[in-house]
């Protein structure tokens, strides 16, 4: 494109040089990436046109360099691309010639010979080509006329050829116009005015060491520094041999950066000289002596770089947020990176401060992809401050940070997780219907409504019952209520699952199992089994010898407690007895012995009322009353049961003794039987309340719950067995195993109850056979 173009001037069409559809460029975000201060072009989306925005000057733009251009960077995304934009920017005839000096004053002695050329200067035009300056003109003149002298470097400088003799004393002083044109189409034109002073004779010019002076400097030099001392030589003497300098010639931001002592020659920096906006310059000096006669030389500086730049960093697509379920490699930025230093001290490395999670990737014309290198989990961090750094290879080295934060947002990826594996909790039976137990605790590490958590119980029956008839949970707080008061003689344990559910799409849940155990209270007082009073409250009659001795067993009381552990621990106790000195009872077994040797005058009978007492708080108790008698044998023992406490006379005692022998017969047989019977018959199962004992000889104890309120030596509550012998002489045993595999070793069968009966039935016979 030619510069100087009329602003909206439309250079091309992006759109049908890059061939993309114009009705893309909108949607897919086309953009001119420019890193200069302004922006020369714009785009119309609309149609693809390339516009011009800015008055384009190629002589500000690139000075007097041949080639001009202006390079373009242009971004499109979905998918991402990168183009290249290069506009060359044509010369066209907008500046005229313009001398250095709108006034050159040349002296020439009147003794110079005819033929003589006077040097006067060039003008400088910024065209280029045939816009530049092509030819001078001096304006006519008999005695001078013009001359032109190529330099090496092509530079036309117009000289003045002294065509006739001067003589000072008839004319000395002459003014021409010098023109300088150039080859445009018009043409342009500069003028000078070159006033020459005839003087006296000076035959000699100043003389320069060197045609060019070739000087390199690094741009960091300071306000001051000497860049050269130039010395030109002039063989006349006085004043014509006192030389002056000055640059006939200097670039315009070359003077106010360089400036050259009149008298010493020595040119010294005066401003900031940096490499970036000119790596040259070259510039003319004129040495003048006192005559007035002038001669240039050339001086040519070299800028060399310093790495005074950092590189910079520019984000051109960034994303502030993104889920935590995003893959690895997904794009976060696009960055661009410039320095503009050149060789090693504009070569970049750039590198991501989090390695493990992200990846700097680079792309084409110093353009970087920041991509994720891992999956994201917000759990783990929920926000990343990324750091880019990019770092020249200059020395020292420098280096720019640039930070991007990222966001991650939340994904229902974590489950609820309940405090516990499972829970175990305790309730004291006779509760309140709508007491809260316990309080169940899970938690979710997701946020907002992801990590909202509800609870339920999962549905399930016990014992065909809706486990919600038992208990409730509330939704939003997991605190359980129990729905109705439990009786640990009825129901000793249970167990079901809670569910909490988060909030989340899809949401997730998790369970827990809860296990219920309720805790006995001692709300059950001792059940005595033997001996059984009748129902008007009388009680069985015991037999002992005359021959027994101390230490012999009389009975045993046997009692069972419905309650468990210390609840269900039971003591004896005798509590009215006519002679303490005679009966004793154990506290633990409930055995009846004679703690002396029986005397004559013992009663016979002997009425005594044993106390059984649980261990609970407060304690509970029963009473049983025994009717002892003391005889030699059977015969002897009717008749006293037949007494009554007024001690009045009886029938024969030997028919009372029959009597009571038949019905003792007649109640062990039927117990026995009925024993048998129930022995044979019955199954093992697992009781769920001491009420099991009225269909097994013995008591059973199961508890499943840990003990978690012991106090005792014992724990509590602790699973056992009680087996009871009926042999008055063997203790009852008491087994820390599960109650199915009850040990039977000392229960009577029924061949032993045979034994027993036929035994008894000989004893009546032997009775019949007295009393007949």
């Amino acid at each position: 494109m030619p510069e100087e173009l009329k602003i909206g001037s439309v250079v091309g069409n992006v759109a049908k040089d890059l061939g993309l559809n114009f009705k893309e460029l909108a949607s897919r975000k086309f953009q001119i990436v420019s890193h200069a201060t302004r922006q020369d072009f714009s785009v119309n989306l609309e149609n693809g046109d390339f516009i011009v925005s800015e008055r384009i000057d190629r002589e500000i733009l690139c000075e007097a360099k041949p080639s001009c251009f202006i390079n373009l960077e242009a971004v499109i995304e979905n998918p991402l691309n990168f183009y290249t934009i290069t506009i060359e920017i044509q010369d066209v005839n907008d500046n005229a010639p313009i001398f250095s000096k709108k006034l050159f004053e040349i002296g020439i002695s009147e003794s110079v010979i005819p033929g003589a050329y006077f040097p006067v200067g060039n003008a400088e035009d910024p065209d280029l080509g045939t816009n530049s300056i092509q030819s001078y003109s001096l304006s006519n003149s008999e005695h001078f006329s013009l001359g032109e002298r190529t330099m090496k470097n092509g530079i036309k400088y117009a000289e003045i050829k002294l065509e006739k003799p001067l003589d000072r004393e008839k004319q000395s002083l002459y003014e021409l116009v010098l023109t300088a044109s150039d080859g445009g189409k018009p043409p342009k034109t500069g003028t000078a005015i070159v006033k020459i002073i005839v003087q006296d004779v000076n035959d000699n010019f100043p003389t320069f060491a060197q045609d060019t002076y070739h000087i390199s400097l690094p741009e960091n030099v300071p306000v001051g520094f000497l860049v050269s001392h130039l010395n030109a030589t002039d063989a006349d003497e006085g004043a014509n041999g006192q030389i002056s300098y000055s640059f006939s010639q200097i670039p315009k931001n070359a003077n106010q950066i360089f400036s050259i002592g009149s008298i010493t020659g020595d040119i010294n920096i005066i401003g900031t000289l940096d490499y970036e906006p000119s790596d040259s310059y070259e510039m003319t000096v004129e040495a003048k002596d006192g005559g007035g006669l002038v001669s240039h030389c050339k001086v040519s500086i070299q800028v060399i770089d310093v790495n005074d730049n950092a590189p910079d960093i520019t984000i051109t697509t960034s994303k502030a947020t993104i889920p935590e379920d995003s893959p690895a490699g997904s794009i976060i930025a696009i960055i661009n990176v410039r320095d503009q230093d050149s060789g090693l001290n504009g070569e970049i490395l750039c590198e991501v401060s989090d390695i493990k999670d992200f990846q700097l990737l680079p792309s084409s014309n110093n353009y970087y992809k920041l991509v994720t290198a891992a999956n994201m989990d917000r759990e783990r961090n929920s926000v990343y401050n990324v750091t880019v750094q990019c770092m020249d290879k200059g020395s020292p080295p420098l280096a720019t940070n640039k930070t991007i934060q990222l966001t991650i947002s939340d994904v229902n990826d974590h489950s609820p997780v309940f405090e516990r594996m499972n829970y175990i909790v305790y309730i004291i039976e006779n509760n309140q219907p709508g007491t809260s137990v316990h309080n169940i605790v899970a938690s979710d590490l997701d946020q907002d409504e992801n990590g909202k958590i509800t609870y339920s119980i999962v549905n399930s029956n016990i014992d065909n019952i809706p486990v919600t008839s038992y208990v409730s949970i509330n939704s939003m707080t997991g605190v359980l209520y129990a729905q109705r008061s439990f009786d640990y003689e009825q129901l000793r344990e249970f167990q079901f699952q809670v569910m909490a559910k988060d909030s989340g799409s899809p949401p997730l849940s998790s369970n827990v199992t809860v296990r219920i155990c309720i805790i006995d209270k001692n709300d059950n007082a001792p059940k005595i089994l033997y001996p059984s009073a009748d129902t008007e409250g009388s009680a069985l009659f015991e037999f002992i010898p005359h021959s027994a001795e101390k230490g012999y067993l009389v009975t045993k009381v046997i009692a069972v407690d419905a309650d468990s552990g210390h609840n269900a621990w039971l003591s004896y106790h005798l509590l009215q007895v006519p002679d303490p000195t005679l009966f004793g009872i154990g506290q633990h077994t409930g055995e009846i012995k004679i703690v002396r040797d029986l005397q004559d005058s013992d009663n016979l009978r002997q009425k005594l009322v044993v106390l059984v007492k649980d261990n609970g708080v407060p304690s509970l108790s029963s009473t049983v009353t025994l009717n002892l008698v003391v005889a030699e044998n059977f015969q002897q023992v009717v008749p006293e049961i037949r007494k009554q406490p007024t001690n009045s006379d009886s029938k024969s005692p030997v028919t009372f003794y029959l009597v009571v022998s038949i019905a003792l017969i007649s109640c062990l047989f039927i117990i026995t039987v009925l024993i048998a019977v129930i022995y044979k018959c019955r199954k093992t199962p697992t009781p769920t309340s001491y009420g099991a004992y009225s269909r097994n000889v013995y008591p059973q104890f199961t508890l499943g719950c840990p003990s978690e309120i012991s106090d005792t030596s014992l724990p509590f509550p602790f699973s056992y067995d009680v087996c009871v012998t009926l042999d008055s002489k063997q203790n009852e045993i008491a087994y820390l195993k599960p109650m199915q595999n009850v040990p039977t070793d000392n229960l009577i069968d029924t061949g032993d109850l045979a034994a027993v009966i036929d035994s008894i039935n000989t004893d009546v016979a032997a009775i019949n056979t007295n009393q007949v």
